[in-house]
């Protein structure tokens, strides 16, 4: 699985989702046209950034079938745990997860 960590976003959540996708979408996705399935590890942000990310997960998802992407947010450990259990879990994809701080 071909981890992809994102940071420098802005805390609001329609700049951050338009940064997101003008700088990030284009290697996430070559990734996965290459064959490789995709963590997609983004910095703890507020709830409000929620939605856009759980969208950008689910449609990448949908147009990349069966190649897997998820999108975590998180730091060190947790995120390093999330990465294990998604290794290890085929059916899991197109999900946002927040880890534990």
């Amino acid at each position: 699985m071909k981890r992809i960590e994102v940071d420098g976003l802005p805390e609001e959540p329609l700049a951050a989702a338009g940064l997101f996708h003008q700088n990030w979408l284009d290697p996430i996705e070559r990734a996965l046209a290459g064959g490789q399935d995709v963590l997609v590890v983004l910095e703890p942000a507020s709830y409000e950034h929620g939605e856009w990310r759980s969208a950008a997960a689910a449609m990448l998802a949908r147009k990349h079938a069966p190649r897997r992407i998820n999108v975590v947010s998180g730091e060190g450990g947790n995120v390093d745990a999330l990465e294990a259990y998604l290794a290890s879990a085929p059916g899991v994809t197109g999900q946002y997860l927040e880890a534990a701080a």
